[in-house]
C-alpha cells in the first residue's frame, strides 16, 4: 500500500437507543435522511469532497443495512484500487476477541489496518451528524498550530451545552479544559465529535489507554483528558456552518425540518460540495391535478394525489386522494390512505395508513404534554394502521 498523509475513521457502530424504534433495526448512520440521503452520506461526502481517499468505517450494531449500503464505495468515489472505503467490524484474534468497548477502544483495535497506510494523521468522525465540512481546512489549521490533537468545535446554545463535551480554550484557541457533558458547563463549545490527531503521539495514548483496566475506552471521557493532563498541544478548530448532531427523535425531525425553505441553513444545492447517496431505481416523481404541496421535499417514486404540507417524502410513497399530511417524514415505500390526516409525525418505512385513519390527533385535554414531550408521534415499519383509527399526538407505535 502507498503511504497517505492523512486516514479518515469514521465511529459508525452505536446503537442509537435515544432514536427508539428508528434504530430497532438499523445502525444511526444507516437512518434515512432528507427524503433521498442515509446519515453516512454526510462524513463520507465530506471526505470525498476533502480529498481524503482512505476511509475506515467502524461497525457494530445492526451492521447488515449499513455495510450492503456502503457496498465497495462507488457512491462516493471511493471505490480505490489504493485507499478507498473499508468497513471494519469487530473480529475474533488469536487470543479472542470482543466487541469495541468505547470510541477508542474501537480506532485501538483497527490500528493495524491505519499502519497499512503509515499516516501522519488520522481524522476521527461520527457517523451520525449532519453537516458539510472542508477536512482539509481543519487539517490545514492542525498543521498551522503543530498541534498534537485538533479538535471541532461549534458553539451550542447554553441551555444545551450540558449534552456535550464542552472546551474551556486560551489565546490562540488552545484547549486548556475539556469536560464531557458537564452539569455546569463553563463555556458553550461543543465538541463537534471531529478529531485530528498526530497519529504517532495518538497511538501512544490509545496502547496506554487499552492498558489501563480502569479506563471507559472514549476520547471524551479518557484520552482527550489525558493529553490535556500530560501538556500535549490540543487546539479547538471553530466551526460556524450547519451542524446537528440527530441523536434524539426530536433533533431527527427538526434536521429534516430543517431543509424545508427557500434557503435552508444546510444548503444541499452546492453544486461544488454535493452530498453523494445510494438511491434505489424508482421512476419520476407524480403530482396529481387533485394534490397540493407546498414547502416539502418529494422524491423519486412517489404519487401525491392529496395535501402535503412542510414534509418530507422519502422514494415510492403513495398519498391518497383527500389525505392531509404536514409536519411530517414519511419513509420510503409507506402508503398514506385516502382522506386520512398525518400531523407532525414520522411513519415508518412500509407502513401502511389506511383510509380515513388519523396520526398525531391533538387532543384539547392534553395541552400542558407539549410542556413535557416532543409533540412527534412516531410509527414503526411495517405496520397496518386500519381504517378510521386515531392515534394521538406523542404516541409510539411499532412491532414488538
Amino acid at each position: 500500500m502507498r503511504n497517505k498523509e492523512c486516514v479518515a475513521m469514521i465511529l459508525a457502530g452505536g446503537q442509537g437507543t435515544r432514536l427508539g424504534m428508528l434504530t430497532k433495526k438499523l445502525a444511526k448512520p444507516a437512518v434515512p435522511f432528507g427524503g433521498k440521503y442515509r446519515i453516512i452520506d454526510f462524513p463520507l461526502s465530506n471526505c470525498y469532497n476533502s480529498g481524503i481517499d482512505t476511509v475506515g468505517v467502524l461497525t457494530q450494531y445492526q451492521p447488515l443495512a449499513l455495510h450492503s449500503y456502503i457496498g465497495i464505495g462507488s457512491a462516493w468515489d471511493l471505490d480505490r484500487r489504493n485507499g478507498g472505503v473499508y468497513v471494519l467490524p469487530p473480529y475474533v484474534r488469536e487470543k479472542g476477541g470482543e466487541w469495541y468497548k468505547g470510541t477508542a477502544d474501537a480506532i485501538y483495535q483497527n490500528v493495524n489496518f491505519i499502519e497499512m497506510f503509515n499516516p501522519d494523521y488520522v481524522l476521527v468522525l461520527s457517523g451520525d451528524h449532519i453537516y458539510k465540512m472542508d477536512y482539509s481546512l481543519m487539517l490545514d489549521y492542525h498543521r498551522s498550530k503543530q498541534a498534537d490533537a485538533t479538535i471541532a468545535v461549534i458553539q451550542v446554545p447554553w441551555a444545551e451545552a450540558g449534552r456535550f463535551g464542552i472546551m474551556n480554550t486560551a489565546a490562540g484557541d488552545s484547549i486548556t479544559e475539556f469536560a464531557e457533558k458537564p452539569k455546569n458547563p463553563k463555556s458553550n463549545l461543543a465538541s463537534m465529535g471531529i478529531y485530528v490527531f498526530d497519529w504517532r503521539v495518538l497511538r501512544a495514548y490509545l496502547a496506554a489507554d487499552a492498558a489501563d483496566p480502569d479506563s471507559s475506552h472514549d476520547f471524551g471521557k479518557n484520552v482527550i483528558p489525558k493529553m490535556l493532563s500530560a501538556g500535549e498541544r490540543l487546539y479547538a478548530y471553530r466551526f460556524d456552518g450547519y451542524w446537528k448532531d440527530v441523536g434524539t427523535v426530536e433533533s431527527y425531525w427538526e434536521a429534516n425540518m430543517d431543509l424545508l425553505s427557500d434557503e435552508p441553513q444546510l444548503n444541499l444545492y452546492d453544486p461544488k460540495w454535493r452530498i453523494y447517496s445510494v438511491n434505489p431505481t424508482q421512476p419520476s416523481h407524480f403530482v396529481a391535478d387533485t394534490a397540493r404541496v407546498t414547502c416539502s421535499l418529494i422524491t423519486e417514486g412517489c404519487r401525491v394525489h392529496g395535501e402535503v404540507e412542510n414534509s418530507v417524502l422519502f422514494p415510492g410513497v403513495y398519498i391518497g386522494a383527500g389525505a392531509k399530511v404536514k409536519d411530517s417524514i414519511i419513509m420510503p415505500y409507506t402508503s398514506i390512505g385516502a382522506h386520512s390526516v398525518i400531523s407532525k409525525a414520522i411513519i415508518g418505512r412500509k407502513t401502511v395508513i389506511e383510509a380515513g385513519a388519523q396520526v398525531g390527533v391533538e387532543d384539547p385535554a392534553e395541552q400542558d404534554a407539549s410542556k413535557w414531550f416532543s409533540g412527534i408521534t412516531l410509527i414503526g415499519d411495517n405496520l397496518t394502521i386500519t381504517s378510521e383509527t386515531k392515534i394521538k399526538r406523542n404516541a409510539l407505535l411499532a412491532r414488538s
